[in-house]
Parts: structure tokens; sequence; C-alpha cells
């Protein structure tokens, strides 16, 4: 009798472990923010377009890098890695634990004659107290490409994209998340 208890209630323990529960559960995205942190690319062809301002901004869930063009930008490519200077290749250092490399396919000059020309170009915009951002910095401009290192708390997604405007204008943008 001791026997068939035992046997019984090691049967019923058995099959508790046996019972699903279901799916694991997973958490949802940070914001509703499904981006990687993959290279991103785009080209779109070519017009004459020229940089003229780099600038920054703070988002709820993200910090925004913004690249504004005189003209159409022709394409971009964004990936995290080394950030080294347009025709000369040596290594451009960045703060932060991730080193976001943000090509745009547009020069900063137009004819010759420079459109964007900046004061500092280990600064291009104070991002002190940024939740993503450390340091964005210049890294040069050559045949027909300028580009731009940023410098973020970690390897965190992102996404990049073209918005048109103001005018005949158009910028490039790069949204750095603040979490995963």
């Amino acid at each position: 009798m001791k026997r068939s208890i035992a046997l019984l209630i090691g049967m019923l323990l058995g099959a508790v472990f046996l019972v699903s529960t279901g799916p694991a559960a997973t958490a949802a995205p940070y914001c509703g923010i499904t981006w990687g942190s993959l290279p991103e690319s785009q080209s779109i062809g070519s017009m004459d377009a020229s940089l003229t301002n780099v600038r920054a901004g703070q988002h709820p869930c993200y910090d925004r890098l913004v690249l504004d063009v005189r003209g159409d930008v022709q394409g971009y490519f964004v990936e995290y890695g080394p950030v080294v200077r347009d025709g000369i290749g040596t290594p451009v250092p960045l703060r932060g634990a991730g080193d976001l490399r943000v090509i745009a396919l547009v020069p900063d000059n137009l004819n010759g004659v420079k459109t964007y020309n900046p004061a500092n170009e280990t600064e291009l915009v104070n991002v002190t107290g940024y939740s993503t951002f450390r340091q964005v910095s210049y890294a040069g401009s050559h045949e027909g490409q300028t580009t731009i290192g940023l410098g973020v708390r970690a390897r965190l997604p992102f996404r990049a994209f073209i918005l048109d405007g103001p005018g005949t204008g158009s910028r490039l943008v790069v949204d750095v998340a603040h979490f995963w």
C-alpha cells in the first residue's frame, strides 16, 4: 500500500513538471522600438547637394543626429565600427563604448566652395547630458561623401532615414535608442 501511494505521488509530481507553461514571456521592446544595430544604407542617385549643418536633439526614447543638406541627400551608410578620416584613414577617437560611422553621400562643398566648415571638428554638437550620445565629431569629406563620427554610450539600436525639406533641402536623420 505504501509503495502504491509513493508511486501515485511520484506520478502526480512528474505530471506537474510535464505540463506546459506556455511560451516563454518576452519583454516588450523599449518604447516600441524594433530597430537593430546592423549596418543601414540607401543610395538614391546623384544630384548637386552639399552638407550645410550638423545638429542633435533629445527625444524621450532616443537621441537624434541630423545632417542638413542643400539639395537632396544622395544616400548614406551607417554602421558600428572604427571611424577614420576621409581620404587619410587615420582613426577618429570618440567618447563612449560604441562608435557609429555616419557617411552621407554628399560633399561639404559645392563647386569647390565650402558649405560646411565646422569651428571645432572634434565637438560638432554639444551633447553633454544626452542619454545616449557622447560625442559628435567631423571625420572629413572626400570624393563626394562626408563622414561624421558618433560616439555613443553602448552599441544600441539605431535607424537612419532621409527627410525632405525644408524647402528644396533634405536631412539625413540618425536615431539611436536609449536602451534595447
